[in-house]
């Protein structure tokens, strides 16, 4: 029985050296990606939203994930009752493009909550160190 691979771009707590990614996927590879700059990027304090309206490029990593892998991931981002998961185009580092799962949440949740401005989560948990 083959696996299916689905590409992911994640920007969060799932980001290399962040703790989901320690904790879920330590060994899972990725590649650098930006999304469009059709998005706008929140922080919910101990993790990020993302939703559709904005204008910011969103900064991430797309990793390569099986079935049962992008299940738990599912799990984790509480898809599809918390988080919804959509197919987006992102920019790879060093050239081209991949389709990519994100997970979003509805624009109107939210919106009390900090723009993080930069599109990288991972930079702006630096800025609070």
């Amino acid at each position: 029985m083959s696996v299916q691979m689905h590409h992911v771009f994640v920007y969060g707590t799932l980001r290399s050296g962040c703790r989901n990614r320690t904790i879920h996927l330590p060994s899972c590879e990725s590649i650098e990606a930006v999304a469009a700059p059709e998005f706008t990027l929140r922080t919910l304090g101990r993790f990020p939203m993302v939703h559709r309206g904005g204008d910011t490029a969103i900064r991430g990593e797309v990793l390569a994930l099986g079935d049962d892998e992008l299940a738990a991931v599912d799990r984790l981002e509480g898809h599809p009752d918390w988080y919804q998961r959509e197919v987006i185009e992102v920019q790879l580092a060093g050239g081209g493009t991949a389709q990519a799962w994100i997970y979003l949440m509805p624009p109107e949740s939210h919106q009390d909550a900090a723009v993080i401005a930069s599109g990288d989560w991972v930079e702006y948990l630096r800025g609070l160190e």
